[in-house]
């Protein structure tokens, strides 16, 4: 696993690189959170291909467990990745919903956060 640091609007910001999914539980969130946030980032960039595909299961409670820390340790979460594939509708109302504010946003792309 790579910390690669970046700096979009003025928030110094994490981008973790791995071919290996690194959040497969609550607990694999809780010591990610704690390791970016003791090196001072505001932001925390994950691939989807990161995290377990029962985090884009909202039944298993997963995602809402993670993104609950997320947001009272007050670190923001990109997830990048390709979320069309998902046939889910309440998935696809739940990424909506979270790209309408600044905690946790969904985007296809890297590109997509300095526009």
């Amino acid at each position: 696993m790579e910390v690669i640091s970046h700096t979009f609007k003025n928030s110094k910001t994490a981008e973790i690189k791995s071919d290996k999914i690194i959040v497969s539980s609550l607990d694999d969130a809780l010591d990610l959170i704690g390791n970016i946030y003791y090196q001072g980032f505001d932001r925390l960039i994950l691939h989807e291909k990161n995290l377990a595909p029962a985090f884009f299961d909202l039944k298993t409670k997963l995602a809402g467990d993670i993104l609950q820390k997320f947001t009272q340790y007050q670190l923001a979460l990109i997830i990048v990745g390709d979320f069309e594939k998902y046939q889910s509708k309440s998935l696809n109302d739940f990424i909506y919903e979270s790209n309408q504010g600044k905690q946790v946003n969904f985007v296809k792309t890297l590109d997509n956060l300095s526009s």
